[in-house]
């Protein structure tokens, strides 16, 4: 029988396959559909509102599903965090809205950002249910939430394109009607599931109380959202529109190459919670889930590389293939980084060490807003790729020196082993073939054959791994 852990993580990593499927539908449709210009001025509309959205949960999203994790009442803390979202929802798009009065001549990016606002305002709208299906580890619950919107854009924007009736406003029906479909159905299955009655009201004793308790990782929050983007918004208003299309498809692919990463990230907040309430701490089965996390990047990161120009340059006509080479290659080696950071913090949000988390980001968005304004100006989209690096770079340093878990400090050793044996198989491959989809079976060996020799990968592995899930 499975364990409820494998369980979890088979749903969520359905869910997930079925997300990225259906974004990459969307992805697919408008970068191939619409012109760089307008495919651009889209991206850069999204960017500013997931930003700005993300900002406004104020960091309570994950300190939900921490207090559910731990046991708390879950009706008064998903309470809260309703009031919280329609209050400041409503605040943001009504000052949104009011930008017309003041400025009735805005241009075309203005007005995308006014429409697209109204489908990511439902969408905030329902993730007080969804991180509360994440709390309860109702991973089956959160899959059906989180589909929906992607599933009624995927289709819809493929009708729009058999029809040759892709145009903005059609697209931006779209999305406004995928992303109410999402909020309408979060609070159905929601209801219907959990069998949660919720009772909103204003309660504003423990309402401040509740942000008072969120406040470091609100600073982490709007740090995040900042780094997430920044150069996005750089790129789309200091730049050009064009470029950021080019940006945006190649980090688009990029974010969908992290996949089984998306898979445990949720995964772990619950876990770690419980584990680290414990008095004693499985240090082996965590530095085996990092080793095994750092094998798994390099090698994504290689395969997304050897494949990315005869693959992207063919699906999408030469538009964003060869245009994007170094620019992927920088943005997968921040894979490992990425992988190995959100581990460190994981384990410090679940110890409730939200202040050093505080600290990691104000230095991580410092680089990267520094690498931004000095590099973008100079090398355009690899610019903002190696000041993204450079931040991940940066972080990873900061958590180690700041882990409290002695035993822990030299698992860097399996990032650097794991980045360079993949470097050493991209290189050879590149100088003996021109094929690339033949080189792919030696590019896989010339990576795991290193990796027995350091023991980085033993064949005991496969009963840790079961172990670990058990």
């Amino acid at each position: 029988m499975k364990t409820k852990l494998v369980q979890n993580l088979s749903v969520n990593l359905f869910q997930l396959i079925l997300n990225q499927i259906f974004g990459l539908g969307i992805f697919y449709v408008l970068s191939t559909g619409l012109d760089k210009d307008s495919f651009g001025k889209i991206n850069l509309a999204l960017a500013l509102l997931l930003a700005v959205f993300n900002i406004l949960s104020f960091g309570i999203d994950q300190l939900v599903i921490k207090k559910i994790a731990a046991g708390e009442h879950v009706p008064s803390v998903v309470s809260l965090y309703i009031s919280h979202v329609i209050f400041t929802g409503f605040l943001f798009y009504g000052l949104l809205l009011s930008g017309t009065i003041f400025f009735p001549h805005a241009n075309s990016v203005y007005s995308i950002i006014l429409l697209i606002g109204i489908g990511k305002l439902m969408i905030f709208f329902s993730t007080p249910f969804k991180q509360a299906a994440n709390g309860l580890e109702k991973f089956r619950l959160l899959g059906y939430m989180s589909i929906i919107s992607n599933l009624v854009r995927c289709c819809g924007l493929i009708v729009l394109a058999l029809l040759h009736n892709l145009g903005i406003v059609n697209i931006i029906l779209i999305f406004i009607c995928g992303d109410m479909t999402e909020l309408l159905l979060s609070i159905y299955l929601f209801r219907s599931s959990t069998k949660i009655r919720l009772n909103i009201k204003w309660d504003r004793i423990n309402y401040f109380k509740l942000l008072k308790e969120a406040w470091p990782q609100t600073g982490v929050v709007l740090i995040t959202s900042a780094l997430a983007r920044f150069d996005w918004l750089f790129i789309g208003f200091m730049v050009s529109a064009i470029k950021l299309a080019e940006y945006s498809f190649a980090y688009k692919v990029f974010e969908i190459s992290t996949l089984p990463l998306l898979a445990i990230a949720p995964l772990l907040i619950p876990r770690f919670t419980k584990l680290f309430q414990q008095d004693i701490i499985p240090v082996a089965k965590l530095k085996f889930l990092v080793r095994m996390e750092m094998i798994i990047a390099a090698l994504v990161g290689l395969l997304l590389n050897i494949c990315w120009s005869p693959v992207i340059d063919k699906i999408t006509s030469g538009k964003y293939g060869a245009i994007n080479v170094k620019t992927i290659f920088i943005l997968s080696l921040c894979m490992p980084f990425l992988y190995l950071n959100n581990f460190l913090w994981t384990i410090n949000f679940a110890k409730g060490r939200l202040k050093m988390i505080l600290a990691s980001f104000i230095i991580t968005f410092l680089v990267n807003v520094t690498g931004d304004v000095l590099l973008i100006p100079f090398f355009k989209n690899e610019g903002a790729a190696f000041a993204f690096l450079a931040a991940c770079i940066v972080q990873t340093i900061f958590y180690i020196r700041k882990n409290d878990i002695p035993e822990l400090n030299n698992i860097w050793h399996s990032l650097v082993i794991c980045i360079s044996y993949a470097l050493f198989s991209g290189s050879i491959i590149k100088i003996l073939f021109e094929n690339k989809w033949q080189a792919i079976p030696l590019a896989v060996i010339l990576y795991i054959l290193p990796l027995f020799t350091t023991k980085q990968l033993r064949v005991k592995d496969w009963k840790s791994l079961r172990y670990l899930f058990n």
